[in-house]
């Protein structure tokens, strides 16, 4: 009697194997791996059991096999089916973005006379060499006394430049034409900018004016703590996201060429704000995106999730600016720009802003739900597409909570000297909310926040449709996931 043994793994599919003396079927090295191939990590373990009796009525049915599925690191990349369809719908659109900015690109801002108001001065560099005290009555006297109360601000702040001390600074100018002459710049006690010995401030020059006027101290020159503070910030994200925060800092410095050599000259010559915000925004998302997490099927999802959303926050934000009658044209900065370039659209300025502001936030909204149905199928491979929906929408919620919160108090902050005065005047919500100032930032806030909403759902089914319909690596006829079936082969005498 031949004593049994357990044979090597076998395929799933027939084996070309010999018999041997000792009444068993042997098969190569090759076929006894037992590995499907393109299966990452996956292996079977098939044991063929042999009679034991010399009949040739063996049992087929003792031969089984185990199914184990291992992963490690990233998610195995999508079927040649689905990177095909991803790609015929990306392709196109991708295509279409870089052929619109190739139509539009501007070549640069358009030239114009300087107007000197506002920003469009000529700006110099300079520095404070000397800072003396002196009396404000000796450098206002030619000024006309003011009837204001002293009792109110205008009164207040006449009588201490009547009366109190002032500063006389003397500025050399450090760069220009002009480099090394000086001016006198007198500083009053209650100005909320006040300067000091050796410090570096920004000149304006006005060559029209007499030339004892011609230059004036405007601003002080940040740049050194702005740089410090900029080299500190990408310090911090290169240490802690290693060469991904590295090339999501080359992403951000792409962003800004976009939006600087692309997006701002072009409204200014005069094309329309929303198609250039549209195509600009386009472009920013394709590289960013792609640039940070790679050209995978994950990547992509998020691409169309954010592309959806944009065009939900786009057809919104038109519709809402139109109805509500919103110009655009609500400070000194957009009646400056409106001034110079009477051409431009200024409610489209409004909503390609509102589109540009998007874009960030719906950006770290799509790739995170993507990325939480991808771990959650490979944690769990058998759920199907509802199962992953439902789990991976919970996810989402939380995350709409907090980033619709964010989204509302950045723009609350930024307007946050806007909405102390309505507060100081006493005025009731209705009222603050019907002015133009107001309106804008809540029109922006929430289209922006629907959008960001709508990006949710949009983006998690899409990765779970993409996701379960994946058979990465599976050969014709042998499924991808669940137990392999191996056969045993009867022994032939």
């Amino acid at each position: 009697m031949v004593t049994p043994s357990p044979q090597p793994p076998t395929e799933p599919t027939a084996t070309h194997g010999h018999t041997g003396h000792d009444g068993h079927e042997h098969v190569s090295p090759e076929q006894s791996a037992g590995h499907v191939p393109g299966q990452s990590g996956g292996h079977s373990n098939g044991h063929a059991h042999g009679p034991s009796d010399g009949h040739s009525g063996g049992h087929a049915s003792a031969g089984h096999a185990h199914g184990h599925s291992h992963s490690h690191g990233p998610a195995a990349p999508v079927s040649k089916h689905l990177r095909k369809v991803i790609a015929a719908v990306l392709i196109p659109f991708a295509a279409a973005v870089f052929i619109g900015m190739a139509v539009l690109w501007p070549g640069g801002a358009p030239a114009h006379e300087r107007s000197g108001v506002g920003f469009d001065r000529q700006t110099q560099q300079g520095v404070v060499t000397t800072l003396e005290q002196v009396d404000c009555k000796s450098v206002n006297a030619a000024q006309v006394p003011t009837t204001a109360a002293p009792s109110t601000p205008s009164g207040r702040q006449a009588q201490a430049e009547q009366t109190g001390a002032c500063k006389k600074a003397t500025v050399e100018v450090t760069s220009g034409p002009d480099k090394g002459r000086t001016f006198v710049e007198i500083v009053q006690p209650g100005a909320p900018r006040q300067l000091e010995d050796g410090q570096e401030v920004v000149v304006a020059y006005a060559p029209d004016a007499p030339r004892d006027l011609q230059y004036s101290v405007i601003d002080v020159n940040r740049k050194l703590p702005m740089a410090l503070l900029a080299g500190i910030f990408a310090v911090a994200v290169v240490v802690v996201g290693r060469m991904r925060g590295l090339f999501a800092l080359i992403a951000l410095v792409v962003s800004f060429g976009v939006l600087t050599l692309f997006i701002l000259p072009a409204i200014l010559q005069g094309s329309n704000p929303l198609v250039v915000a549209v195509i600009g925004a386009s472009a920013i998302m394709l590289i960013a995106l792609y640039m940070c997490h790679g050209l995978t099927a994950r990547t992509s999802v998020a691409v169309l999730g954010t592309l959806v959303s944009l065009l939900l926050i786009g057809l919104l934000g038109s519709g809402f600016i139109d109805w509500a009658f919103l110009s655009g044209n609500t400070d000194d900065n957009t009646g400056l720009i409106h001034g110079l370039y009477p051409d431009i659209d200024m409610s489209g300025l409004l909503l390609a802003g509102v589109i540009i502001g998007s874009l960030g936030v719906l950006d770290d909204v799509t790739v995170t739900q993507t990325s939480a149905v991808w771990e959650l199928r490979q944690a769990d491979p058998s759920m199907g597409p509802r199962a992953l929906y439902r789990a991976a929408i919970r996810i989402g919620r939380d995350h709409i909570a907090s980033v619709v919160n964010t989204l509302v108090l950045a723009y609350a902050g930024a307007a946050l000297p806007l909405l102390l005065l309505f507060s100081i005047a006493n005025s009731s919500m209705g009222s603050v909310a019907n002015s133009e100032l107001v309106a804008e930032e809540i029109v922006r806030t929430l289209v922006g926040s629907i959008g960001l909403v709508a990006s949710v759902p949009v983006t998690t089914a899409l990765a779970a449709l993409v996701v379960s319909a994946d058979r990465p690596g599976s050969p014709a006829g042998v499924p991808a996931t669940g137990p392999v079936r191996g056969r045993g082969r009867r022994r032939k005498r």
